[in-house]
């Protein structure tokens, strides 16, 4: 299909079109007035990871466009958990840990969006405002008659969980009917035309479109992102050692840049184009680099998704901590250290910077050789290391670097 509006357009060949509902109406709604959009982001940590990330290029994008972002936290359905392709329920969140996710949240988002009162300035909304204070019998009076339980047990997202007999409670069961009010409450409070969400949401996103045109004969539409992966089949923002965080403290600026300056090569030019705001035109260029020049590509990337997500500051600091680290064999500033204050054994060096989950993994490296302390293989998991001086550069395999450093 070819679009007309420069949303999609821009949408489009960026990569991040998976469906969309009545793509003609929406495209023409595009183009002759901002369109007020939304995701929904539940509050179930602290810090988003970069799993979340191909979501807040959307609401950038949406605002590139010259429309309004909404970020809608989900106060409210974070005390239920969205079951949408889950083995099992999440862990259930009290109210203050909810409020500090929250609160906690919010910061990720100013560094990727403009927030004001003009047209297309973002807003921040919390669900919890109007879910916290329904009446049971009114909302499924008003609201419940429109849902049809057929229809809901055929969705992937409850199926699935059903074929594998795993339980779905009837808590996380009205998670989709909660989403789609959520859309039709954006719609009457704030004019919110479009939802838009990864290709899991799909039947959430439809749920809210046909309630608001059943409720008030509002119409609607709904925009799905590809299941982004990385060229292995791994699912973004998890690696080896753990998630990939957003927020520079759960993790350190220069093991945010090295994320992205180790993806692999096919997936280099997609990423570029999904996460960063270099021109297309030069993306072409990057990633029709062939061997080692590709090595050009990643640290572009690196840097340009540092810059957006923790400050240009951190992007220049952590590249040429690895241009010291990597090319010239030294130490750079910003690798990621850990203060010892009496000697520690080796494990307890490699656990106590995140390079290994438990000693187990430790001892692994160990034995196959990939543990350095400046230099020189590790071959004894009991090792012991004392920091009377200098920093000690621990090295796991060729891509982990860190500082032992001593304690003030």
């Amino acid at each position: 299909m070819t679009f007309q509006s420069s949303l999609l357009k821009l949408l489009d060949e960026r990569g991040y079109i998976h469906q969309l509902t009545d793509g003609a109406a929406l495209d023409a709604l595009a183009a002759k007035q901002v369109v007020p959009g939304y995701i929904g982001f539940d509050p179930t940590a602290p810090s988003l990871h970069v799993g979340s990330l191909v979501q807040i290029m959307l609401l950038r994008r949406l605002q590139q466009a010259g429309h309004k972002p909404i970020v809608l936290m989900g106060g409210g359905t974070g005390k239920v958990g969205d079951p949408s392709f889950k083995d099992e329920a999440r862990a259930m969140l009290g109210e203050e840990r909810i409020a500090a996710n929250v609160a906690s949240i919010k910061r990720i988002f100013e560094r990727f969006l403009v927030f004001g009162d003009g047209p297309t300035d973002a807003v921040m909304l919390d669900n919890a405002e109007w879910l916290d204070g329904l009446q049971y019998i009114p909302f499924l009076r008003d609201v419940g008659q429109h849902f049809s339980v057929n229809r809901m047990l055929s969705f992937d997202s409850v199926k699935l969980r059903l074929d594998r007999e795993q339980s779905l409670s009837f808590l996380e069961f009205n998670y989709m009917i909660l989403q789609a009010y959520d859309f039709r409450e954006l719609a009457q409070r704030i004019g919110c035309r479009l939802q838009l969400g990864g290709s899991d949401q799909w039947g959430n996103i439809v749920n809210g479109i046909e309630l608001t045109r059943r409720m008030d004969g509002v119409e609607v539409f709904g925009v799905t992102t590809p299941l982004i992966t990385t060229a292995d089949g791994q699912k973004m923002g998890k690696t080896m050692a753990g998630a990939v965080w957003l927020h520079e403290d759960q993790l350190p600026h220069f093991d945010y840049w090295q994320y992205w300056r180790n993806v692999d090569d096919r997936d280099v030019g997609r990423f570029l184009r999904l996460f960063t705001d270099l021109p297309l035109g030069e993306i072409e260029r990057l990633e029709a680099l062939q061997g080692s020049e590709i090595n050009a590509a990643k640290i572009a990337l690196a840097t340009a998704a540092t810059a957006m997500c923790r400050g240009p500051e951190a992007a220049k600091l952590s590249e040429e901590t690895a241009r010291q680290t990597f090319e010239q064999g030294g130490a750079g500033g910003e690798l990621p250290t850990l203060a010892v204050s009496e000697p520690i054994n080796i494990l307890q060096a490699l656990t106590g910077l995140g390079f290994c989950s438990s000693n187990g993994e430790a001892k692994r490296k160990i034995a196959e050789g990939a543990v350095k302390l400046d230099g020189i293989t590790v071959t004894d998991p009991a090792q012991s290391i004392a920091i009377n001086g200098d920093p000690v550069k621990l090295t796991l395999g060729k891509k982990r670097h860190g500082l032992l450093v001593a304690a003030n």
